[in-house]
């Protein structure tokens, strides 16, 4: 990761109009830089970056499109278990063609998509030069978007959903956060599997055309933090059964509503902590109904497989078959030109923010 950050960011303000192969005048590539880490509208700056060489094993690529995560936010925060080498381009997630290769690279040619194969990558900058290991190969016939927003929340969704129970169709789930992009996510690839879902969101001004746009993705249940505490959640549980996963990216009382409501010797998957507040378990929920508290971190999981790219083709594949069936969408989006990048980080920092913000590169 601090190899490839390191690489293709030189600091360089203006530099020199280079050529392309056809002898045209090519600008400089541009970025999102930050030198330092605040508050994303306090240290974010769009500038030009250095032309980097291409070696051997390198690979260039224009940027398509990239989006604007929590965790690009908490990067450059500096709140981040992951921190890049200082200045360095945000963003970690995106999708881009390539220009240009490498007379060692094998792998990939002019043409093809590419998004990121771990995090750091420096995502938030019209073109860049990257080594071929730090790429990994999308299919061109999915939507852009799509393959923009692949690699960090429908993966999280994929994995949870399969790793931590054995879940077959009919069986049911729970979820707070359920309209955050991985939120949207798990929705659909569980409609997919056959799996019900039962989705918790704050209550909001628009919470009706919330809803409604999260049945239409396929939720069986959408109910607001206060009704997850109701006495009447019991009725909703005469139609589905109760759930042996949860899946928490809040924290605090909303993850002990949810654990009550889990099966005994179920599974809650912690991922985030929007609450900011500590995941509370009564001990009764662990004598008497020995439930499992786990956690999962999407780049752990890339770290741990390292070595069984295997296991990651293998996902990527099955998320872009469901992509190419419809049953897979992006999360809704908002795209923004990249010179509005600062209106962009504006609005994803907002709550009650639904919409992902997409910079166009």
């Amino acid at each position: 990761m601090h190899r490839a950050a390191g690489w293709v960011l030189r600091g360089v303000r203006n530099p020199p109009k280079t050529r392309s192969r056809s002898g045209t005048a090519r600008s400089p590539p541009r970025g999102l830089v930050y030198g330092q880490h605040g508050e994303p509208s306090a240290v974010v700056q769009l500038k030009d970056l250095e032309e980097a060489k291409l070696g051997g094993s390198d690979v260039h690529v224009k940027m398509l499109a990239a989006p604007i995560n929590p965790a690009d936010i908490n990067v450059i925060q500096g709140t981040y278990p992951i921190l890049s080498p200082l200045p360095a381009v945000g963003g970690n997630e995106g999708v881009g063609e390539v220009l240009e290769v490498g007379q060692h690279v094998v792998a990939l040619k002019p043409g093809d998509w590419v998004i990121p194969a771990s995090t750091g990558l420096g995502t938030w900058r019209t073109r860049g030069v990257f080594p071929e290991e730090m790429l990994l190969k999308v299919p061109r016939d999915i939507p852009v978007l799509c393959a923009a927003t692949l690699s960090v929340n429908p993966c999280t969704a994929f994995r949870m959903l399969s790793d931590f129970e054995s879940l077959a169709p009919g069986d049911s789930i729970i979820q707070n956060a359920a309209n955050s992009g991985v939120g949207q996510a798990v929705i659909q690839i569980a409609k997919a599997s056959g799996i019900k879902t039962i989705n918790v969101v704050r209550d909001r001004p628009d919470l009706p055309k919330l809803v409604e746009t999260l049945m239409a993705l396929g939720a069986d249940h959408v109910i607001t933090e206060e009704m997850l505490r109701k006495p009447e959640m019991k009725d909703l549980f005469k139609s589905i059964p109760k759930p042996r996963l949860a899946l928490n990216c809040v924290g605090g009382k909303s993850t002990t509503e949810m654990l009550r409501h889990l099966q005994p010797k179920g599974t809650m998957v912690t991922y985030g902590g929007m609450a900011k507040q500590p995941v509370m378990v009564p001990v009764s929920a662990f004598i008497f109904r020995d439930v499992r508290l786990r956690g999962f971190w999407m780049t752990q999981w890339r770290k741990d497989h390292a070595q069984d790219p295997a296991a990651l083709t293998s996902m990527m594949d099955s998320l872009c078959q469901l992509i190419r069936r419809g049953q897979l969408t992006a999360p809704a989006c908002t795209e923004v030109p990249l010179q509005d990048y600062q209106a962009a980080l504006e609005a994803a920092m907002k709550p009650f923010i639904s919409s992902k913000q997409i910079l166009l590169l």
